[in-house]
């Protein structure tokens, strides 16, 4: 099991309660001096491309290890420091010397492995975490209507059935643009569509208007849903 987080929970109590469970941690490191002056002491053999999150080379992202150049005496031990950097995208604002003009984040971890690419990358996919919760807020989080904490826990499971439906109608029903779309441009697109239901006997149609844009994603949407009834 692996804990990640940004700097917000580099601390040394959440550090040592992790290895008091056994959890992994990975979390992200402020750039202090130590680190920088590190950085600026590197050759540029010491660097190693990164990755993006399909293994794929990430372009103009390189990776190194500071563990041996800075002092993590007060982290659990065997903690590694690895920093990235990479060609900040425009408006960007950087946050160290501007050396070469690149920017660098760093991270600590106690997982083993000399595969620093691969262990960055992991790291970054905790931004994840992000986009969910800004989705949940989307699906209703973003304000609790009530004053009763029972009432408002309620609430909060009913949100969080929402988003899970909605990421499963995105994966099993939906392709391109929307099977990656937000709950808030899903609502606009699919889910607020006016259609009328008619009845033929024991069918059921579902007639869309003509001359909605995603209709047809739509009606392949329920088409895809038919199938999967059928393996089931």
């Amino acid at each position: 099991m692996l804990a990640r987080s940004d700097s917000a929970g580099a601390t040394h109590e959440f550090a040592a309660a992790l290895r008091e469970t056994g959890v992994r941690f990975s979390l992200g490191y402020g750039l202090s001096e130590a680190a920088r002056e590190a950085i600026l002491a590197l050759d540029e053999r010491d660097w190693r491309p990164a990755i993006d999150q399909d293994g794929e080379l990430r372009e103009g992202a390189f990776v190194c290890e500071l563990t041996e150049h800075v002092s993590l005496g007060e982290w659990p031990a065997h903690t590694r420091l690895i920093c990235r950097r990479e060609r900040p995208h425009p408006g960007a604002q950087l946050s160290f010397t501007g050396h070469e003009g690149h920017r660098f984040q760093c991270l600590i971890t106690d997982q083993e492995g000399e595969d620093l690419a691969a262990l960055e990358a992991r790291h970054r996919a905790h931004a994840r975490v992000e986009d969910s919760i800004r989705c949940a807020r989307d699906t209703g989080l973003a304000n609790l209507p009530f004053r009763d904490f029972a009432l408002n826990a309620v609430w909060l499971e009913l949100v969080l059935m929402a988003q899970d439906l909605l990421a499963h109608t995105s994966a099993l029903c939906l392709e391109g643009e929307l099977a990656r779309a937000e709950p808030k441009r899903l609502r606009q697109r699919i889910l607020h569509v006016a259609g009328r239901l008619t009845r033929s006997g024991r069918r059921l149609t579902l007639h869309l208007p003509r001359h909605w844009p995603w209709a047809e994603a739509l009606l392949a949407a329920f088409g895809r849903l038919r199938s999967l009834a059928r393996l089931a």
